[in-house]
């Protein structure tokens, strides 16, 4: 009898694995085209146009961005879409009673300079979408910093193309590992929020080619987003959406994308020409003054101004992109699960904890040693919660906002300063029992002076709140809060300075203080985050991923292009809404590709604090930078944990390339995140892209790198040189 049952358990499996070989899907082309060569005309338009969530009133439409009707005859889902920047977005969660996980700000993950933490944290967001039903996340945020003023900054993955690109491209194939659909967003060239609806980016080819395109060229390799959403604004003069070369010389043919393009919600302004121009599909059209790819695509086919190929092509590149991620074979339920919200704070606190960057330490004031001493906490609500970024990324935390300010004359349903229910002091005050901390709001600088000078010592918070739509008008923390360090450091010697802000902020008090943390915007658990790395708990760990100027004198543009008041005709800001801003332009020719770190090398100007700068608890030595005897696009060296605790270096490699003005430019080419216990020494190896050696040819539409002598430097930012070597490189053509 044991004989017989072990027989039939070989001969099950044998079965099965024959099965399993024979019976594979075919590829997702072949069974694109299978169900797009199925569809009605009339089917054929319902895919390419998608409705304003809030306004869906489908049966399975849920209240968020954005909605699109499936075809159930051929098995098509619907869409349900959600912004998704930092976490399952819903911004009208205070009617609905949803709520979300938050990860922290895209800088703040950026700073982790951790790949694998931006793919846990997209699986983690991922997750939580497919358990609420929704099936695309509008997420993928990979604009570069060209501007510390920019009020979405806070979204986006720093000022490099490398950094950006494989953080976001990470955190894109995180969220599709749940078989769900991931934007990359917005491209391209969409830099500041100042009439982002009417502006025109300026900018020569081989710059952007070099810069922001790299960017979404490497994050689409790494992540292979379903959809790549184009941006607001113009480019050159020609809108994002109907773009032809970027979307189809660029997107479609020299990186052979295959999945689709939507628009952002309200950046349509055609039919034929958004069409033929590689526009597949028109979001949240209600936004738009027409349902272009309504009732005036179809006219426009009968017209003959679009072909019916055309529209397959828009059809099968939406369906080849539900089975390529697997949502086909791998529907999301219809009706919401649970989700584990504790356990994905862990994830979102984990990416905190990595992404906090410590300024200055002086006197190693940090980590702090308290014993039963009297601290004050002042100011940035630190007594309820952690600050977050406003606009469509904004999440409802689990619990409900610990506090929610409108701004003054607000006139759009984004523009709320919310707090998430995480605060610092708590946790301060449960780690250091003995202690005896004082909280003050900071509002009257008299008082809260008066408490720092009967104080041992003094954390600050100082925020600055940022919201999509709407730029920061200078660089300058807000309301009198750099009067209040000034007067609290006069008071008090030890002030550690903690700040929650959306990028890089100017510091007239950064010589008088005994410590600054950039804590970002830290998300769920972002109190706890915070307190762990100011005890120590962790290692400072984070790095910038962007360049902190002095002033926004240092910037190319000191003025932001095209900033005006922007007020309705009562006076009130309008967040988001029309600004009745007449088209103009932005002229990027001015830094062209050297962006952030690179344009201060190039113009020989220091910054406040580098791209790449960050302290740590412990020290460590980098040496040994040398070529592979086999490959001279692979560097080797070695690093060594000289101090006495734990800790987490991040060895960064910079290239000195030939500039296509004769100038030499300094790019970061690669870069290595590594724990080492006190003592341990451990050698790595980064292996260089060729692309950022390049220049890119446009009369012969080519990346080159020219023959000649490449200097390459190991150091712990930008601005540092711990070792250096010189590769001699022979000219290599590459394709886009």
């Amino acid at each position: 009898m044991l004989k017989l049952f072990l027989t039939m358990a070989v001969s099950a499996a044998t079965l099965a694995a024959a099965t399993s070989t024979f019976a594979q899907p075919e590829p997702p082309d072949a069974r694109a085209k299978a169900i797009v060569d199925q569809m009605t005309p009339d089917e054929q338009l319902i895919m390419v146009k998608g409705s304003f969530g809030w306004f869906s009133k489908s049966g399975d439409a849920v209240i968020a961005a954005g909605w699109v009707p499936g075809i159930k005859r051929l098995g098509l889902p619907s869409l349900r879409e959600s912004d998704a920047g930092m976490g399952v977005a819903n911004l009208m969660g205070k009617r609905t009673g949803d709520v979300a996980t938050s990860l922290p700000s895209g800088l703040a993950v950026a700073a982790t300079w951790d790949p694998d933490i931006a793919y846990r944290g997209g699986a983690m967001i991922g997750s939580e979408a497919r358990a609420k039903t929704f099936n695309v996340l509008l997420a993928g945020g990979v604009n570069l910093v060209r501007d510390a003023r920019n009020g979405r900054n806070f979204e986006y993955a720093g000022e490099d193309p490398l950094l950006s690109g494989v953080m976001a491209g990470q955190a894109i194939k995180g969220v599709q590992s749940n078989h769900i659909l991931s934007t990359v967003k917005h491209f391209v060239v969409n830099d500041q929020e100042t009439g982002r609806n009417v502006l025109s980016s300026r900018i020569d080819e081989a710059s952007l080619r070099e810069s922001d395109l790299l960017a979404f060229e490497l994050a689409i390799e790494i992540g292979q987003p379903a959809s790549v959403m184009c941006a607001y604004n113009r480019i050159n003069g020609v809108y994002a959406c109907e773009n032809d070369f970027l979307l189809n010389k660029v997107l479609k043919g020299d990186w052979a994308y295959k999945g689709w393009v939507m628009s952002d919600w309200g950046s349509v302004h055609s039919a034929a020409l958004a069409a033929n121009s590689g526009l597949d599909h028109q979001s949240g059209y209600t936004l738009d003054k027409k349902p272009w790819f309504g009732a005036p695509l179809k006219d426009a086919l009968a017209g003959g101004s679009v072909s019916r190929n055309r529209i397959h092509d828009m059809n099968f590149r939406i369906v080849r992109s539900f089975y390529a991620t697997g949502l086909m074979d791998n529907p999301v339920p219809i009706t919401p699960q649970a989700i584990d919200y504790a356990s994905n704070a862990k994830v979102s606190q984990e990416a905190a904890e990595a992404g906090i960057v410590v300024l200055k330490n002086k006197g190693n004031i940090l980590p702090l040693v308290l014993g039963a001493r009297k601290v004050a906490v002042i100011g940035g609500h630190a007594d309820v919660g952690v600050l977050s970024g406003g606009g469509s990324s904004q999440v409802r935390p689990v619990g409900g906002p610990a506090l929610e300010i409108v701004p003054k004359g607000a006139a759009a349903a984004f523009a709320r300063i919310t707090y998430f229910p995480s605060s610092p002091l708590k946790a301060l005050e449960k780690r250091y029992p003995s202690s005896q901390f004082t909280f003050n709001n900071g509002d009257d600088v008299a008082v809260a002076t008066a408490l720092a000078k009967d104080t041992d010592l003094v954390i600050v918070f100082a925020n600055q709140w940022a919201t999509e739509s709407e730029d920061l008008v200078n660089m300058n923390l807000p309301d009198n809060q750099d009067a209040l360090i000034e007067a609290l450091a006069a008071a008090n010697k030890k002030v550690v300075v903690v700040l929650q802000t959306s990028g890089p902020v100017a510091m007239p008090w950064l010589d008088k203080v005994a410590g600054v943390v950039e804590a970002w915007y830290p998300g769920s658990n972002g109190g706890e985050a915070i307190a762990r790395v100011l005890a120590g708990d962790v290692d400072a760990a984070g790095r910038l991923p962007v360049t902190f100027p002095t002033a926004a004198t240092q910037l190319p543009r000191p003025e932001i292009p095209g900033l005006i008041e922007k007020k309705n005709s009562k006076g009130e800001i309008s967040y988001g809404l029309d600004y009745g801003l007449k088209a103009f332009d932005v002229d990027y020719n001015i830094e062209g590709a050297n962006v952030g770190y690179r344009w201060f090398e190039h113009q020989k100007l220091k910054p406040l604090f580098p791209f790449g700068y960050g302290l740590s608890y412990t020290r460590f030595t980098y040496s040994g930078l040398s070529l592979d005897p086999s490959n001279s696009l692979q560097v080797n060296f070695t690093v060594k944990n000289a101090g006495k605790r734990p800790g987490i270096a991040t060895p960064q490699i910079y290239a000195s390339v030939p500039g296509r003005d004769g100038v030499r430019v300094k790019r970061l080419v690669g870069w290595q995140r590594v724990t080492l216990k006190p003592g341990e020494t451990r050698s790595l190896t980064v292996r260089i892209d060729p692309r950022l050696l390049a220049n890119f040819d446009v009369a012969n539409q080519r990346w080159k790198v020219a023959a000649g002598a490449y200097h390459l430097v190991l150091g712990k930012s930008s601005a540092d040189s711990s070792a250096t070597t010189t590769v001699q490189l022979s000219e290599l053509s590459i394709a886009p």
